[in-house]
């Protein structure tokens, strides 16, 4: 039942075309290594798009800031584990990236004296932070879109990358299918470099499109023969819309609170003078997402299951004004006007801060030839992923990603290929395609969220994930017997198959992982063990033939300052 319509070959392929995945696609096309680009969504679709807030913290600020301070509060910030080394190649990196050529840094504002304006986004060490308002992160996706169309970098959009091809542990390329006709791709790379995001998407309430941070990544990955590395620790932002539907999930720019925003429970309490009485609103979103937690289970929430995030105080003009895009993304300000109501919220799965097992020196994994960055890659954060650095983080890892994969294509001497790893991905594809059992794709794919979110949310505990991963045995034998339909509207039912793979093996290691974890350290809250392990910091790493391996977590070098 083959229908291969389409056979590729190039020096490197990047899976994903997002904005990291775009950078990584520039680097390699300026070494002058051919480079192909492969996206499910359309060119016109994509994550860092409506990345709002800054560019870059204090690490190599414009005004000559050396970088040494910006890498040892990066590491400090992180709370262990974490990798110093990444820290420092963030901070290194910063100014380059921020003035690289094609704009990449993008026009930022600037203050009256001429420097770029730093703006509080929540934390109070927030302050050091370049932005261009709210719209950061589309000018930066502008930026890279320009570039590598002036490279001449082919971006294929609509395309569902189902299998890394492997032979004897290298890899050698990818195969997928269009989702509009369902003509298969088969493309033969030296390497592969992959940046279709995290796993937010396998719970309930999350930022994350439809079609967007479903685990992809690591399943890609785990099955050519990576491993995960802390996949439990994920960032669950406060100011998630509960509704309407269709704005479920988007984010309140956290400037909100920045600029004066109260969060009230149902009494009308200001609820986070009893969670941190110096800082309130301006604590960090993973105290702040725990107190809204808490106070939603106690019965203080909102109907809905939520808070109240209250700006009507503020002056009218203020919200228009400072916060454009907080106002434009909220309902019709016919039924919801917040220069004078207030907004409903409630903690929302954001950031996966763990992922693919890489090395931080170039972001290779386990497999020869392949790399994985972005969310999709683990171990750049440690236990806590700072918001300010998060566009530079973006093109500095996947610089030197790009770069690594640019080297590595230019030093083989032999191509590896294996027909019958070809062959096992393709049957793969027409087995799904000739099933037909009861099971509904959709419907077990939700029943993976309302476990992840039930068991694994904001705070977990032992007994909640043992029953998390007995539910998910269930799931996955049912998985077996998921029938696929291809319809009028494409292969979205074959993609939705592979969607629901990736989601259970990411919920897997994420509650595997979460159990063996027996401690609270910054993003993972245990309530039957409040406190951080007073010991060395230790990474979780996990695959599915050996399960959860603790590995110690690198030290800070004795040159990073404290």
């Amino acid at each position: 039942m083959s229908s291969l319509a389409y056979q590729l070959a190039t020096s490197v392929l990047v899976v994903g075309a997002g904005g990291e995945g775009l950078r990584a696609a520039v680097e390699v096309a300026e070494s002058g290594v051919a480079v192909i680009a492969v996206d499910r969504r359309t060119a016109d679709d994509d994550h860092t798009f409506p990345t709002t807030g800054s560019f870059a913290r204090a690490s190599a600020t414009v005004g000559g800031d050396p970088w040494e301070p910006g890498a040892a509060e990066a590491s400090r910030e992180s709370l262990s584990p974490t990798d110093p080394r990444t820290a420092q190649i963030v901070a290194r990196y910063a100014e380059r990236e921020f003035h690289a050529p094609g704009g990449f840094g993008t026009r930022t504002d600037h203050r009256d004296h001429g420097g770029p304006a730093r703006r509080r986004f929540g934390d109070p060490t927030s302050l050091g932070i370049r932005s261009a308002g709210e719209y950061t992160g589309s000018q930066v996706r502008r930026a890279l879109r320009e570039h590598a169309k002036q490279l001449g970098v082919p971006v294929l959009s609509n395309v569902y990358v189902t299998r890394l091809l492997v032979d004897d542990g290298t890899v050698f390329g990818a195969y997928g299918f269009d989702l509009v006709d369902g003509s298969r791709y088969l493309v033969h790379a030296d390497s592969v470099i992959l940046a279709t995001g995290g796993h937010t998407r396998i719970w309930k309430r999350t930022t994350s499109g439809r079609h967007e941070n479903t685990g992809d990544a690591f399943r890609l990955a785990v099955e050519a023969g990576a491993r995960l590395r802390n996949p439990e620790l994920v960032r669950f932002h406060p100011f998630g819309l509960i509704g309407p539907e269709h704005a479920a999930g988007v984010l309140v720019g956290a400037a909100a609170r920045g600029e004066g925003g109260a969060l009230l429970n149902n009494l009308g309490e200001r609820f986070m003078t009893r969670y941190d009485a110096e800082r309130w609103e301006l604590g960090t979103r993973d105290r702040i997402a725990l107190a809204s937690h808490m106070e939603i289970d106690q019965g203080r929430g909102t109907r809905a299951g939520g808070v109240w995030l209250d700006p009507s105080h503020l002056p009218p003009e203020t919200i228009p004004t400072r916060l454009p895009g907080v106002y434009r993304t909220l309902p019709d300000p016919r039924t919801l006007d917040i220069t004078h109501d207030p907004i409903e919220v409630a903690p929302t799965a954001q950031y996966s801060v763990g992922g693919v097992r890489v090395r931080p020196e170039d972001h290779g994994t386990d497999v020869i030839g392949l790399y994985a960055i972005g969310e999709a890659a683990g171990g750049p954060h440690g236990a806590n992923r700072q918001t300010e650095n998060s566009l530079v983080e973006l093109l500095a890892h996947s610089r030197r990603a790009g770069r690594a994969a640019a080297a590595y294509s230019a030093r083989l001497t032999a191509h590896y290929r294996s027909p019958a790893a070809v062959r096992a991905a393709e049957t793969d594809v027409n087995r799904l395609l000739a099933t037909d059992d009861d099971e509904n794709v959709r419907a077990l794919s939700r029943a993976v969220r309302r476990l992840t979110t039930r068991f694994a949310g904001v705070v977990r505990d032992g007994i909640g994930l043992a029953a998390g991963l007995a539910e998910l045995d269930e799931i996955e034998e049912r998985m077996g017997k998921a029938g696929v339909h291809v319809d009028i509207g494409g292969f979205q039912d074959l993609a939705h198959a592979y969607d629901l793979r990736s989601a259970v093996l990411a919920a897997r290691a994420t509650l595997e992982c979460a159990l063996e974890r027996r401690e609270s350290r910054d993003r993972h809250h245990r309530s039957d063990h409040p406190d951080p392990d007073p010991g060395p910091g230790v990474d979780l790493v996990w695959s599915p033939k050996t399960g959860v391996r603790r590995e110690p977590a690198p030290t800070s070098p004795p040159t990073l300052p404290s």
